[in-house]
């Protein structure tokens, strides 16, 4: 899988938040910040970023946190493959430097790698029957 971050790796279309929002497999709770997971049965990850006014007061706050997120998304791509991630701001995100979000989201990327897919688990099921 290659690391770049074109449009297939984005949620783009109110319906495809919709999904995530209306029925997540997980919630990944961080400072300041919540992911919401949902399985998206494509061959990559897909992420949403939702960082209101409310939450992030200033435009080049909310920009400068953006590009952070996108970065350390597209570095972690390869191992979140199979999910559609929305990431929801919360009061005080833009308090955190660069090299902190960069450090909580790599361990928030981290903690999803390793929550188990459906499919994975199916495919675990399948597997000890055979046995």
């Amino acid at each position: 899988m290659s690391r770049d971050f074109g449009r297939e790796k984005r949620l783009l279309t109110p319906s495809q938040f919709k999904a995530v929002f209306d029925s997540p497999s997980g919630k990944l709770p961080g400072r300041n910040v919540l992911l919401l997971v949902r399985e998206n049965g494509l061959p990559h990850p897909r992420i949403g970023l939702v960082i209101g006014k409310k939450s992030v007061k200033l435009s080049v706050e909310r920009n400068r946190i953006k590009r952070q997120l996108r970065e350390t998304f597209r570095l972690h791509q390869v191992d979140l493959t199979g999910w559609d991630i929305v990431v929801i701001a919360r009061k005080g995100l833009a308090d955190l430097d660069n090299a902190e979000l960069a450090k909580q989201f790599a361990k928030l990327w981290r903690r999803l790698s390793r929550t188990p897919s459906q499919n994975d688990t199916k495919t675990e099921q399948a597997k000890s029957a055979h046995a």
